[in-house]
């Protein structure tokens, strides 16, 4: 059981969180606790897949690289920031929604460092990346109350202090603008993705927290999975229900069953005891998952063409 870290707060943080749990109750904190839901894996894979394998392509890669990068800039300045979880230090805030529930609750290395909210930050990449996509009046509206919601979940359910979850939302804003400014501008998809990786290398010298070499081994496979798109696979959209269901139901099975088998050859113990080996493994299983669901996975889809 790991507790290092720093700990800093300000006297209002505390106040809050405390008077929000205690006059909320158990089943206003339980509905609200749901809205973390939007800055969390499950969701954003479905998301940002639908874009991708479905409805437009182009669109699903600037969104996906988006979130990326902002989740590995948020892991990196969290390991730098190291700054605990509200209920480590503070017995009356209560933790009701973990990152990992199958680690220990005081596990850093599982559970991540506090600041900023890494689930806040998820929400703006994945909602503003969408607003500057598709332009739309609702989609503006989304992107600012599915992030406040998210980040004030995080608050009520005793994760992050307020302050995490300011910064979690000024880390998404600049990382739409940093990421979607550089697309714009660099037109070669290599060179792109050779200054991003530069940014997040560093982190390798540094990081000793579970969630840096998931977002790092997302961007591999991303990486990946892209450039054999752009040079072998080159799938075409599809606007047609029944293959955007089946295509984004197929993707999501590959990613949780794929992520599951390339478990297996480890232990539990393994896996979950932070040493740089299965920190490494970790990396190295989601770049494959990232990169058979990005690039090899859509080779299925010329099957489509036959029915057609």
């Amino acid at each position: 059981m790991v507790q290092s870290g720093n700990t800093f707060f300000f006297t209002w943080e505390v106040s809050l969180m405390e008077w929000l749990q205690a006059h909320i109750g158990n089943t206003g904190i339980s509905f609200i606790s749901n809205f973390s839901l939007f800055g969390e894996e499950l969701p954003l894979i479905l998301i940002v897949g639908f874009l991708y394998w479905s409805y437009d392509k182009k669109m699903g890669r600037s969104v996906g690289l988006i979130a990326i990068m902002g989740l590995i800039w948020n892991t990196m300045i969290k390991n730098i920031v190291l700054r605990r979880r509200p209920y480590f230090d503070h017995k009356n805030i209560k933790i009701l929604r973990v990152v990992d529930p199958s680690a220990d609750i005081y596990d850093i290395a599982a559970q991540g460092y506090s600041c900023p909210s890494g689930h806040s930050t998820n929400a703006m990449t994945v909602f503003a990346s969408l607003v500057l996509n598709l332009r739309k009046r609702w989609m503006t509206i989304l992107a600012i109350v599915i992030p406040l919601i998210t980040g004030f979940s995080r608050v009520v359910v005793g994760a992050h202090y307020p302050t995490d979850v300011l910064g979690g939302w000024m880390l998404g804003l600049l990382s739409v603008f940093i990421v979607y400014t550089l697309q714009k501008r660099i037109k070669s998809t290599i060179l792109l993705y050779g200054i991003l990786l530069a940014t997040a290398i560093p982190g390798f010298f540094y990081c000793n927290s579970a969630d840096y070499f998931t977002a790092v081994g997302l961007f591999i496979g991303f990486m990946g999975g892209t450039l054999l798109d752009d040079y072998c696979v080159h799938f075409e959209d599809t606007r047609k229900p029944l293959f955007m269901i089946s295509r984004l139901l197929g993707g999501l099975t590959v990613y949780l069953v794929l992520n599951k088998l390339l478990k297996m050859p480890f232990s539990n113990e393994f896996l979950s005891d932070g040493s740089i080996a299965s920190m490494m493994v970790r990396c190295a299983r989601y770049a494959i998952v990232a990169f058979v669901d990005f690039g090899v996975y859509p080779m299925l889809f010329k099957i489509e063409n036959r029915k057609k």
